[in-house]
């Protein structure tokens, strides 16, 4: 649910905007309010499933998006919509996290990968599949019926955690109100400012005041969310967390790795639809192979990582991302099939090695009672990545070699995430 609702409404846009007769600087909110209440949440989501249940917080996050999907579809205007959307956000914020930490709960280490395999192959098709099946929905029976998916899916959902989930103790400590909420604070600030830079033609992009106001806020946000954590008794990231060598090294290699991809997925449509002249869903389908990769490989490298260990893995995805964005970079000039296909494929294949592995790495990096927390940072760091990268993307595409700079630009980051990975201990040295 999270993963499709985060997608699935963009090609429903126009005709969004037409019914609910709403300008472009508002609708976009509909896509915005969602990410930006993700963004800003979902660390805290993961520290609630420590505190309160990861099965408890699960199931309440899932009630919760199926009962605002119906406020969606219901939505009278925009502002409305908008209204439920950041709802929808902050209930998708716990229901991330919560999801892998019950997993990271449920299975032992040794078999964590290969069940994280099937979590992001899930992701991972839902997520491309999204547009395709919002496109449908959206001509057969009205964007209403996008978000009318999901309440059978939330009861089906909540129905399974009753009878089935694994109940797991709680861990023993307070709630730390007043960081998380300036955590959420911050990072809302900060998620604000990066998706209200605006491209401006042939000057790179356009940062107005508002802009730096919230870049400011964000600053003073996370200076106060620092000092106030040494103070906290029962800090929100407690500092064992940064102190952890192989988790820190994993967040910023995510953060990287991910910034990478979200600066391709920002400059590809355009180099699709406008150079090359593709349609919306040419271009789409030009992207399949990575989507078909990630959902038929995950689990198996997830479960190759089990046995084998995850460190060689997260150095060869990364590589193998980087040396896609060069090849789309060093062959433009060519036909679709070397210059986007040949590349894209290479492309699902580093993310199929990478994905499981490294969300499995996460979880295991950190003790049972910070399951859910560590979820919730990974989870915060791709997020915070997405919207880093289209920032970044946006400032480079006005520019002459935009495509070409926005690729090796990828690749370094994707090659830094890599290097990342050297930090982490060989198999057989692994934490247990």
């Amino acid at each position: 649910m999270a993963f499709i609702d985060g997608s699935a409404l963009t090609v429903a846009l126009p005709r969004l905007r037409s019914e609910l007769v709403a300008d472009y600087a508002t609708v976009q909110w509909v896509i915005n309010g969602y990410m930006l209440a993700l963004a800003s949440l979902t660390l805290i989501g993961g520290a609630l499933a420590d505190v309160y249940g990861k099965a408890r917080m699960l199931t309440i996050g899932a009630a919760a998006f199926g009962l605002f999907s119906i406020g969606c579809a219901l939505a009278p205007g925009v502002t409305w919509l908008t209204g439920a959307r950041v709802l929808q956000g902050v209930a998708a914020a716990i229901v991330a996290p919560s999801s892998l930490a019950l997993i990271g709960a449920t299975y032992p280490r040794e078999e964590r990968g290969a069940a994280v395999g099937v979590w992001a192959a899930a992701s991972a098709v839902t997520t491309a599949g999204g547009p395709i099946l919002g496109g449908w929905l959206t001509e057969t029976f009205g964007w209403q019926a996008i978000f009318w998916i999901n309440p059978p899916i939330a009861a089906a959902t909540v129905i399974l955690l009753l009878f089935f989930a694994q109940r797991v103790p709680k861990t023993e400590r307070g709630f730390d109100w007043l960081g998380a909420a300036l955590i959420a604070g911050a990072l809302g600030a900060f998620a604000f400012a990066l998706s209200s830079i605006a491209p401006a033609e042939g000057a790179g992009v356009e940062i107005g005041q508002t802009v730096w106001l919230a870049f400011g806020a964000a600053v003073v946000g996370l200076i106060a969310y620092g000092v106030w954590e040494t103070r906290a008794r029962a800090p929100l990231t407690p500092p064992r967390l940064w102190a952890n060598r192989p988790f820190t090294a994993l967040n910023i290699a995510t953060l990287l790795i991910y910034g990478a991809m979200a600066i391709m997925f920002f400059a590809l449509p355009f180099e699709l639809v406008d150079r090359r002249g593709l349609t919306a869903t040419e271009a789409g389908m030009a992207m399949l192979p990575m989507t078909i990769a990630l959902g038929a490989l995950s689990q198996m490298f997830g479960g190759l990582a089990d046995k084998i260990g995850a460190r060689p893995l997260l150095i060869i995805g990364p590589l193998a991302a980087a040396g896609a964005y060069l090849l789309f970079a060093a062959l433009r000039e060519m036909n679709l099939w070397l210059a986007v296909i040949a590349p894209m494929t290479l492309l699902g294949l580093g993310f199929a090695v990478l994905v499981a592995p490294l969300t499995a790495s996460v979880l295991s990096a950190v003790g049972d009672e910070d399951e859910g927390l560590a979820s919730g940072v990974n989870n915060a760091a791709a997020r915070a990545a997405q919207l880093i990268g289209v920032a970044l993307a946006a400032g480079l595409a006005p520019l002459t070699p935009g495509f070409a700079a926005s690729m090796i630009a990828a690749a370094i980051a994707s090659a830094l995430g890599a290097a990342c990975m050297l930090a982490l201990p060989r198999k057989g040295k692994e934490r247990r």
